[in-house]
């Protein structure tokens, strides 16, 4: 086996799993979607050359990159069943190749997630940039309760659906500067990282997207009233293939995330996946748990889109 799911991720580690992947398996491409604050490659894996496109991400929170191993390890277990001719779950891997594009991207926050898990890895000026930050928040533990990127913007309050919104929110809650976790920033797409993840969207023609975050074992499915008739039929069989609950967003959480930007600008199915139950980040003891649980979603949305 090749993705490591015994201790915490990096951006370090994503890269040479994501090396000894296409070392493997020829089949499968890779994709740069854009580059982090900290210039660090932001990757996209695609398997697949089906008219259906499906986009996966994770790890937009610095704080949930268990959600990053997660979808690491999918990708393995489809390039394995398919190089085998094999199924998953009953589900044909090589049907899935011939019909779906998937595409993922495991980590979309790299300097956040090295913040918090391998803060080595960053440029010194970035570390001590952060560690000022948080300095103005002591109810927050540094770094385990950072979420932001390394400017300390909150990268899924960056998308332009609601976003005045989200920030008069936010401010009211006394949000207005940089910090760990709940600043939209100065401006929707600010960030180089949310830019990536709307220019790469811009680019395809997706059909259902997945945006995954940790913690609270729920899917969310609806932004407004943009989503389509489909996304509760598709949410109630990732729910019950789950066991997680197909649930409405908190308001005060309601603005501004990419489900909610594409469900806005495509009406097409879009979810966001809170996995495991804990406090973040959440212990690599969880990993099975949250594989065996979402690994049925993750197969379903390739063929239910």
């Amino acid at each position: 086996m090749i993705v490591n799911t015994f201790a915490s991720y990096d951006s370090e580690l994503l890269e040479n799993n994501i090396i000894s992947l296409f070392n493997q398996f020829s089949f499968l491409r890779k994709e740069i979607v854009g580059y982090s604050v900290c210039k660090n490659p932001i990757y996209s894996i695609v398997f697949g050359h089906g008219e259906k496109q499906i986009f996966y991400f994770g790890s937009i929170h610095a704080n949930e990159s268990i959600v990053s191993q997660l979808l690491m390890k999918f990708i393995e277990e489809l390039c394995i069943a398919y190089k085998s001719n094999s199924s998953i779950l009953g589900y044909s891997v090589e049907n899935i190749f011939e019909k779906s594009t998937i595409y993922i991207v495991p980590m979309s926050n790299p300097d956040g997630v090295d913040l918090v898990n391998n803060p080595s890895l960053l440029p010194h000026k970035y570390y001590v940039q952060a560690k000022s930050i948080a300095y103005n928040y002591p109810s927050i533990p540094f770094a385990n309760g950072w979420k932001a990127n390394i400017n300390g913007v909150d990268l899924n309050l960056q998308f332009p659906a609601g976003w005045e919104q989200a920030k008069k929110i936010k401010y009211s809650q006394g949000i207005s500067t940089p910090a760990p976790r709940n600043f939209v920033g100065l401006a929707p797409l600010s960030q180089p990282e949310s830019l990536a993840l709307y220019n790469y969207t811009k680019q395809h023609n997706f059909d259902l997207t997945i945006a995954y975050h940790t913690q609270g074992k729920e899917i969310y499915w609806q932004f407004q009233n943009y989503a389509p008739k489909n996304a509760y039929n598709i949410g109630l069989q990732f729910a019950k293939i789950s066991n997680y609950t197909l649930a409405d967003v908190p308001y005060i959480s309601g603005f501004a995330g990419y489900k909610d930007w594409f469900l806005q600008e495509y009406k097409k199915p879009a979810y966001t996946i809170e996995a495991g139950f804990g406090e973040n980040p959440l212990p690599i003891s969880q990993f099975n748990e949250i594989y065996k649980d979402n690994l049925g979603i993750l197969l379903l949305g390739s063929i239910l889109a």
